[in-house]
């Protein structure tokens, strides 16, 4: 059932950008989508803070940084995945290993060793080869898809180390202050990028509502239940069958093209997120 699981919320991150791109052609924008979707979950959530207001107070700070750090990956992310090139999008995403190793080595002291520094190295050749841009010769971002993908993954990153140093934090108040972030992070987007009320009927409202609980919540209840059951190491790499998903729904629903040096690149940094997922087999005998 735990693998299962995984496979499943996988196979949802990695399908969900087609229902988001359903709203946005009704009106609803990615920011949008991403406001109703899960200010549906926080609503049904919120006494969770009341159960847990002792807990809340003793980590205010950290839990504040965890939902910030959750919003802004999931909310970059959703954009990102209407935007942008479905596959280019995950796999820029999936930088997000390179980027715990840095954070783990700078905010928990983790030691630097020659199997950390390979997931550094792969991660960051592959990266490049995916970035280079051939107008200045340099890697860099082509747009803005690309930026929000990197920084989704950088987020993600950042999200996992709070909640690596919050042991004693109970799951659920950790997932209300992430769905919290989420809305923050939403609000604070249609707000800067002044984007007024979407003009669209109620029904489209609806099926944002619908995704938030039917899609969003279940994929965070399935990834939970999957991740506290086995491994790390092992749920990590059933995870990444979110880039096969993606792949496979972005050739059956688009002609979008992905370029021989994206793949090479990309396989760098799948490489580099299976080495990661390696490493934390090693250290868990």
């Amino acid at each position: 059932m735990p693998v299962l699981s995984l496979l499943f919320t996988a196979t949802l991150w990695g399908v969900v950008w087609y229902p988001l791109r359903l709203l946005e052609e009704q009106g609803l924008s990615g920011a949008w989508s991403a406001l109703v979707s899960y200010g549906a979950i926080l609503v049904l959530f919120l006494w969770v803070f009341i159960r847990d207001i002792d807990a809340l107070k003793r980590n205010a700070l950290p839990l504040l940084l965890m939902g910030l750090s959750a919003g802004w990956t999931n909310v970059a992310f959703i954009i990102a995945v209407i935007d942008g090139n479905v596959v280019r999008v995950l796999l820029l995403f999936y930088l997000s290993p390179f980027w715990a190793v840095c954070l783990g080595w700078l905010m928990l002291d983790e030691r630097l060793d020659a199997r950390s520094l390979q997931v550094f190295v792969i991660a960051v050749i592959g990266a490049f080869i995916m970035l280079w841009n051939t107008e200045i010769g340099l890697p860099w971002p082509t747009d803005r898809a690309d930026w929000l993908a990197v920084s989704a993954g950088f987020a993600f990153a950042m999200s996992n180390v709070f909640v690596r140093r919050m042991q004693a934090v109970g799951v659920l108040l950790k997932s209300t202050c992430s769905w919290s972030g989420n809305v923050f992070v939403a609000i604070s987007w249609i707000v800067i990028s002044g984007a007024g009320m979407p003009e669209v009927g109620l029904p489209v409202f609806g099926w944002a509502v619908l995704l938030g609980l039917c899609g969003f919540l279940v994929m965070t209840v399935t990834v939970l239940y999957g991740v506290t059951r086995m491994p790390v190491h092992r749920s990590a790499v059933i995870l990444l069958f979110e880039l096969v998903a993606g792949a496979v729904s972005a050739l059956l629903l688009t002609d979008e093209i992905i370029l021989a040096r994206e793949w090479i690149g990309g396989g760098m940094i799948i490489m580099a997120a299976w080495l990661a997922a390696r490493i934390h087999a090693a250290d868990d005998t």
